[in-house]
């Protein structure tokens, strides 16, 4: 019942009903807080009523009264979206105190010092939450005072230093909202209850759901839970802890604690916390029986739980469980290791590892090799090492992250209002909070390294320093983390790339084992037909014999052959570039040997290859000025001019692709010939090859009947003059609508098609991919004109219709023909999905993300066999 009760809120049922120690509470359900939306942010009628019904139910449970001055009840009021949010939206504890009641709990409790702490907490909590009263004034306050009565800590002030305290805090909050601090605890918990359904839709929530992909539409339910206490002396506590380790997915509890605090102190990283296996030494009978309670929990949901508790006076209690959020490596050895215990199938693993989240597997690490300069070390908090100039605000790591620079966030501590920084940021260092604050859960999410609770470092944020055994480390000087070691190293450490072993191995061999799509990798050059072949590739999709035309050795030739003014002159410089052609198609093709191999003929614009004409104009400018070489300047007008004879308005939409070979012929057919000949060379030396040429930006069938009948000749002439034999396949690249439309046509002509979505995508929307993802297309995003970047996630709605018309078009025709992806939405998940559903044969992406899109594919064979 998550989409009703929240993920928190059905926890709390569950737990409860399995028999476990959990405070009493009452849930407001999600639905409710979409109609609080629907209401223009009003309590739908009946709301309070209702909500005081059940506060009379826990009165009766507690056998205490809200409110009372005697011995008052308490709740906090928590915010539970059904997709888990960690740190997003709001919480407010200790509700129901008041200026009387606080004496109450202070004489029931025989404890004083604990009621102002309480009291303290509440005012603070209520006044950010509820009053949006600055959290900062509160906390200068706290510090100012701590200075005063010469404390370390918060829990070094007196019963009396704390009322001094609240009575600062009550005038804090007088002042900021115009009106003194509500004595009323209805008051009080419906102002609560209206804070965390706006929390739904505060910035933090929504930057995370856009990266975390959740909708806007489901709402947070409210838990209005008893309060227990973890701030009632050396018997008390509070903490968090996951049944397994979610960085390295090794079977040991894995969490931590603070004595004589409240569970926010934990989460938020005000004090750094002392790990769980310390609490065996503090309070060993609570110790065992939370171990037995996490091995109960774990086994109930046949999944690691990250569990908060509390202990009040030595008694434990449990105030929540969910599934816990783990680092990739966690994911894929938690998944293995649970299949090998029997809990789990081996279909059921593939469910539990994200295919998004494989990228953190495949980032790098320091070299252990490198001589490095260690300065500090904290919590290895989240895995992976990150290279960047230090910066001191979330503002500057978003602006400057976003513009391509590689920063690390450095921050006293992170909160959720840091959440736009962390995302562009490299990594994120943090001087204060353990591992499961909110710097080390939301990196690990997102799989940037994160060195946490770094207390060696002294953070000077006004002045843009950090400061560490008498070494400065300024704004923007570079260092690396290592989230895996919690290493904070000065300077660019060598990193090295991460291989597939072990656990990983071993859930893709499974996968592999249910997939039923195929998939291949995008290379252009051997090393990376090599590279792809080792993340398990079973072929190349798209090999772009462009990005080989582009090597400096190479160019000078290219350009020769654009600027030809004869048929003679362009053959010359194509007699030239065949056996470099050749050489590469030899290289890519052994690489693969037996697993077939696309190679597109020449696709882009040729002025793509030409010198810039701003950049022509400049040079002969300064040569006419200075009159220092007319030779130069003659040959430099020369090229000026043939440039601006090329020019086209609209290159993408120009003069390339197929357009190309029917207008200079010679030009694929000289790649043809260089295909067909390296062919030929591995045929002869027993390598098996499985060559595919592809012609792109087809939208005609005659295009492709014309190229296709040079590619054939060529391929039997070649056959002839050596004496061999090879098989070979001839299809194209649908990337125009037209060719979606006219698909049935073309097939007549073409054994395979492979969707090239990038341009597709731009043909489709009337969009230049380079000029929309810099300008409008964020804004879009945002206003939710579009629910992603359709570069990025494949734009089922519109452009997957188009795609599915083409593959029912072509197979109409032709029932053999073979249809894969090589655009980039080939190795994103959702969209692989989609191929998988549109009975596409293969997709094809760049070798890092082969083992992302294997384990995509197995999941969409089993989903999709569900439904």
């Amino acid at each position: 019942m998550k989409s009703l009760l929240g993920g928190k809120g059905a926890g709390l049922a569950e737990m409860t009903r399995i028999g476990l120690p959990v405070p009493p509470g009452i849930t407001i359900t999600t639905e409710t807080c979409k109609e609080f939306y629907r209401q223009g942010e009003k309590f739908p009628a009946g709301l309070e009523d209702e909500i005081r019904q059940g506060m009379r139910d826990l009165e009766q449970a507690m056998q205490k009264t809200f409110g009372d001055d005697k011995d008052p009840l308490l709740v906090s009021v928590r915010s539970g979206a059904p997709i888990s949010m960690p740190g997003m939206m709001d919480t407010i504890l200790n509700l129901g105190l008041t200026d009387t009641s606080v004496a109450g709990l202070a004489a029931k409790t025989g404890n004083e010092r604990f009621a102002w702490d309480c009291y303290r907490r509440f005012i603070q909590m209520f006044g950010d939450v509820a009053m949006k009263v600055p959290g900062e004034k509160f906390e200068h306050a706290m510090e100012e005072l701590k200075r005063e009565k010469n404390a370390r800590l918060d829990t070094d002030l007196d019963a009396a230093a704390l009322q001094e305290l609240v009575r600062r805090f009550k005038a804090i909050y007088r002042e900021a909202v115009g009106e003194d601090f509500p004595q009323d605890p209805y008051a009080q918990l419906f102002a609560a209850v209206r804070a965390v359904f706006a929390s739904w839709n505060n910035d933090r929530a929504k930057v995370y759901r856009r990266v975390n992909k959740i909708p806007d539409d489901l709402g947070t339910a409210v838990n209005i839970q008893t309060m227990v206490f973890g701030n009632m002396g050396n018997t008390s506590g509070t903490g968090v802890a996951f049944t397994r380790n979610p960085a390295t997915g090794e079977k040991v509890l894995y969490g931590e604690y603070l004595v004589n605090a409240q569970g926010e102190d934990v989460v938020a990283g005000i004090r750094t916390p002392q790990p769980i296996t310390n609490l065996k030494n503090d309070m060993p009978g609570v110790y065992e029986q939370f171990k037995q309670v996490a091995e109960l929990l774990e086994n109930h949901y046949r999944d690691v739980q990250d569990i908060e508790f509390t202990i009040q006076e030595g008694k434990l209690y449990i105030l929540q469980t969910r599934s816990g959020k783990r680092t990739a490596a966690a994911a894929v050895k938690i998944a293995v290791d649970m299949v090998s215990e029997g809990r789990i199938t081996k279909e059921e693993a593939i469910l539990r590892v994200d295919p998004a989240q494989l990228v953190q597997l495949m980032h790098r690490r320091i070299d252990p090799n490198a001589k490095v300069e260690v300065v500090a070390e904290g919590l290895p908090a989240s895995p992976g090492a990150a290279t960047g100039k230090v910066v001191f605000s979330a503002d500057e790591a978003e602006k400057r992250g976003n513009e391509g620079e590689a920063v690390i966030l450095v921050r006293t501590e992170t909160t959720p209002d840091d959440i736009h920084g962390i995302i562009p940021a490299r990594g994120v260092l943090t001087s204060r909070g353990g591992m499961t604050s909110h710097a080390a859960v939301v990196a690990r999410g997102m799989g940037k390294p994160a060195v946490c609770g770094c207390e060696a470092i002294k953070i000077d944020p006004l002045a843009e320093v950090f400061r560490v055994n008498g070494r400065e480390v300024k704004k923007n000087d570079v260092i690396t983390i290592d989230g895996a070691t919690g290493q904070v190293i000065l300077g660019a450490a060598p990193l090295i790339e991460p291989e597939l072993s072990g656990d990983f191995e071993t859930i893709l061999k499974w996968a592999d084992e249910i997939r039923t799509l195929g998939v291949r990798a995008n290379a252009d050059y051997p090393r990376d037909a090599v590279q792809a072949r080792r993340f398990g590739a079973e072929g190349i999709g798209l090999c772009r014999t462009e990005h080989m035309f582009m090597e400096v050795d190479r160019l000078p030739i290219v350009q020769q052959m654009i600027l030809a003014e004869s048929r003679e002159e362009r053959e010359e410089a194509l007699a030239k570039l065949l056996p470099i052609q050749q050489s590469d198609f030899y290289g890519i093709l052994k690489a693969m040997e037996g697993l077939p191999v696309t190679i597109r003929l020449l696709d882009p614009p040729l002025h793509e290859f030409l010198p810039k004409e701003e950049e022509l104009l400049v040079d002969v400018t300064r040569l006419e000025v200075t009159g220092e070489n007319p030779k130069l300047l003659a040959e430099k007008k020369e090229l000026l001019r043939q440039v601006r004879a090329m020019k086209e308005f609209n290159p993408m939409l120009g003069h390339r692709g197929c357009r190309l070979g029917i207008t200079w012929p010679e030009v694929y057919e000289m790649q043809a010939q260089a295909i067909f000949n390296a062919v030929s060379q591995l045929v002869r030396e027993g390598v098996k090859v499985l060559p595919e040429v592809m012609i792109p930006l087809v939208g005609m069938p005659k295009e492709l009947e014309m190229l296709r009948e040079m590619v054939v000749r060529v391929a039997e002439e070649t056959k002839a003059r050596d004496g061999v034999e090879f098989e070979y396949k001839v299809g194209t690249m649908i990337e125009l609508p037209r060719a979606c439309l006219v698909a049935d046509k073309i097939a007549e002509h073409a054994e395979f098609f492979s969707f090239g979505t990038n341009d597709l995508t731009q043909t489709t929307f009337g969009f230049s991919r380079d000029d929309a993802e810099g300008k409008f297309l964020p804004q879009y995003i945002d206003k939710k004109i579009l629910p992603e970047n359709p570069f990025a996630v494949l734009d089922q709605e519109g452009l997957g219709q188009l795609i599915a018309l083409g593959v029912q078009k072509g197979r109409s025709v032709n029932p053999e023909l073979k249809v894969g992806i090589c655009g980039e939405h080939g190795g994103e998940p959702s969209s692989i999905d989609f191929c998988h559903r549109t009975g596409f044969n293969y997709v094809s992406c760049s070798p890092f993300r082969v083992p992302i899109a294997r384990l995509a594919a197995a999941r969409a064979e089993l989903v999709n066999k569900k439904k």
